[in-house]
């Protein structure tokens, strides 16, 4: 297990599912964690992270908005005057046909899971600088890479994490600073939950592992990411998909 007890996390989107399970991967391996979402709702987060014996707090954010991203960064400085490492896991998604799909849906999810990213990247690159050291990780989707019908806006979303992380990477990487992504395929989260039984099992056979993965299959992944370990790996795209997309 990856050995994380010197480092202070910040999670987006972490009150449940996936970045949920991050966090507390994240906590499980000796991190700080401050779990962050929109008004209490990681307060729960938090406190399962606490009754397992972990380190962690909850901090509301609006990851769309810069003043709030920014008090959030400014918090964790002066509480713990460091942050080793940022998850950008924050994701909404409002699906439709492109002939049909609204305007503000597409600007929604563009703001929340691409330009958010960008906020919160910029925000936390100030004190990884001037320590010369720090892991940004940022969760993208298969979809990302291979595209899906009705999903053009969540599509591109991801799809610019990877090109935003990959060129973020070069910048930083002589200040000891890697930039990371991960790309989970279909993962068994509330929302795949929703569609039914007989929609996963249509997903399942076209994923040669035959299964949907498990938000600690992608948690397991960015801690490696965010560990000592990965010290030498940047701008890559980490593929968590049993095999959907290769």
């Amino acid at each position: 297990m990856f050995d994380l007890s010197d480092k202070l996390a910040i999670v987006t989107g972490a009150s449940r599912g996936i970045g949920r399970s991050i966090a507390e991967a994240l906590a499980a391996r000796g991190a700080t964690v401050v779990a962050a979402a929109r008004g209490e709702h990681a307060a729960a987060t938090a406190e399962a992270i606490g009754a397992a014996g972990g380190k962690a707090e909850a901090a509301t954010v609006d990851v769309t908005d810069a003043s709030s991203v920014e008090a959030l960064v400014g918090g964790v400085l002066e509480r713990h005057g460091r942050i080793d490492v940022l998850v950008n896991n924050a994701g909404i998604a409002r699906d439709q046909l492109m002939l049909r799909m609204k305007r503000e849906d597409w600007d929604a999810v563009l703001a929340t899971n691409l330009t958010a990213a960008f906020t919160c990247a910029q925000a936390v690159l100030r004190p990884m600088v001037k320590r010369r050291a720090g892991r940004i990780v940022s969760v993208s989707s298969v979809v990302g890479q291979m595209g899906n019908a009705g999903q053009a806006n969540y599509a591109a979303s991801k799809a610019g994490l990877i090109g935003f992380s990959k060129s973020l990477a070069r910048e930083v990487a002589t200040r000891n600073i890697t930039v990371n992504v991960v790309a989970p395929g279909l993962i068994d989260t509330d929302m795949t939950k929703a569609v039914g039984e007989k929609a996963q099992a249509e997903w399942s056979a076209i994923i040669p592992m035959q299964r949907l993965g498990t938000p600690a299959d992608v948690a397991a992944a960015v801690c490696f990411l965010a560990s000592d370990e990965a010290a030498y790996i940047t701008g890559q795209v980490l593929a968590v998909n049993g095999g959907m997309y290769m």
